[in-house]
């Protein structure tokens, strides 16, 4: 377990702006009812007690305090208006952002192993947002809280949870790698000089079409509920790795034609339900989504460096019996790789289907056989150096959740390989863990044998 040492409010340094207060665009709206975005980042650096609180506490809050003066919306809160009109994210000069020191006494390596663990051991280590506050105007909730825990004489870990509300991936991963080359170089220096800093102009999100109104007439009676994901039973997470010869393997046997990874990680799921005692119909729906960057989509694009939401969703069906029979995987494999050759690749297709988006999710998140993406191997967490080397372990613990979900990011330890993380319940990943490595092995002998 954790014992919290210190709970304590991180101010943005002293800048420019004293408030700001901006809009919520189409791509922001449908996450205000998502479940909080919780990752971890473990460093092994064995270090004293008093090396931990004398220096690197303190040189972790002031290079905060400096990296939140350029990223301030994470210092604000949204405001949700009781009468039902649209929320909005706002920050005041006094806003902060919550930062919690612990320290624990977890087995650090049981943590950032690769086999199957508890998923509750990881909590202790996950900060938890604060409860929404309620004045008489607007229920104001707060997006992105930090913990940063010890592990004496082993290593630390960096908890980071924020609200999907406040900024995708690229947006939350730009503010982390500030955040760890602030903290490392000592000053802001290289983030301004590198042209780096985010940009929240949501005047860049156009919508000529009006999908926010439009959206937020069907969401505005939907009670908004924030609730942490915490304390999960009967799940165990797990980590594998496609080295680059795997992932060669499998392109090998579809002669070179991608995506390979996602369609074998989904047919492998697939096959592991009926084996781990899931009644499914053979003419059930299997659903696969995953994210696409839509700032180069948009007309006119938005630029690389807009901080908020600007993604959309690519989705893929097929029935269950295709999955699980033998030539399961080339059909997921060539379905998610014609998705992405039609609304992917061709950057003006993808926009054309976004007022359909906020039902397509609705029918996913109705749907019982629902499987994600979470994260992508160009959002790269293993090179976030706060000064202690890079991360030994990321663990993606959102993928907690009720739907079936996969974090996908590079290896650390290999060029062109790929990590896969899963949260499942233990007969399920037993089974999972069976297919995925026989998959493999079958691969190996069938282009073995080609030769």
């Amino acid at each position: 377990m954790a014992t919290q040492i210190e709970h304590c409010e991180i101010q943005p340094s002293p800048g420019d702006v004293n408030e700001l207060t901006l809009p919520l665009t189409f791509f922001d709206l449908p996450w205000l009812y998502f479940h909080p975005i919780q990752r971890l980042l473990f460093y092994e650096f064995p270090c004293s007690k008093a090396y931990f609180f004398e220096t690197i506490v303190p040189n972790l809050k002031e290079s905060l305090s400096l990296t939140l003066e350029h990223y301030i919306p994470l210092a604000g809160n949204i405001l949700c208006p009781l009468n039902n009109e649209k929320p909005v994210l706002r920050y005041m000069v006094e806003d902060s952002v919550p930062l919690i020191i612990a320290e624990s006494n977890e087995n650090f390596n049981n943590l950032t192993a690769n086999y199957a663990r508890d998923t509750d051991q990881f909590y202790p280590s996950v900060p938890q947002l604060p409860p929404p506050k309620e004045e008489a105007e607007y229920k104001i909730i707060r997006v992105f809280c930090l913990q940063v825990t010890l592990f004496p004489n082993h290593g630390l870990c960096i908890g980071f949870t924020n609200l999907h509300t406040v900024g995708d991936a690229s947006s939350i991963v730009g503010f982390i790698k500030a955040w760890a080359s602030i903290s490392k170089l000592g000053g802001d220096s290289q983030l301004i000089e590198t042209n780096s800093l985010p940009l929240f102009d949501r005047s860049v999100i156009q919508d000529p079409n009006g999908i926010g109104n439009l959206w937020w007439n069907q969401l505005n009676n939907i009670p908004i509920r924030f609730s942490s994901l915490h304390s999960l039973t009967n799940k165990v997470r797990n980590t594998y790795i496609l080295h680059q010869a795997d992932i060669q393997k499998l392109k090998d046997s579809l002669f070179a034609r991608n995506p390979v990874t996602t369609g074998y990680v989904w047919t492998c799921l697939v096959k592991s339900g009926p084996v781990s005692g899931e009644k499914v119909d053979a003419n059930e729906s299997e659903y696969f989504s995953f994210a696409v960057d839509c700032r180069e989509r948009m007309n006119p694009p938005v630029p690389t460096n807009y901080f908020g939401n600007c993604i959309g969703v690519a989705i893929v069906t097929r029935k269950h019996h295709e999955l699980i029979e033998n030539d399961g995987f080339f059909i997921a494999a060539e379905s998610v790789a014609e998705i992405i050759r039609i609304k992917v690749k061709n950057k003006d297709e993808m926009m054309k289907g976004a007022a359909n988006w906020l039902a397509e999710l609705g029918e996913l998140l109705m749907g019982k056989r629902n499987l994600s993406v979470a994260g992508s191997p160009k959002f790269n967490l293993y090179d976030v150096d706060y000064g202690w080397g890079r991360p030994k372990k990321m663990e993606a613990v959102s993928i907690d959740g009720d739907h079936d979900s996969f974090s996908l990011c590079k290896f650390q330890d290999s060029e062109g390989g790929l990590e896969i993380g899963l949260s499942l319940p233990k007969t399920k990943m037993d089974a999972f863990a069976a297919i995925f490595a026989s998959g493999l092995g079958v691969l190996s002998k069938e282009v073995f044998h080609s030769d």
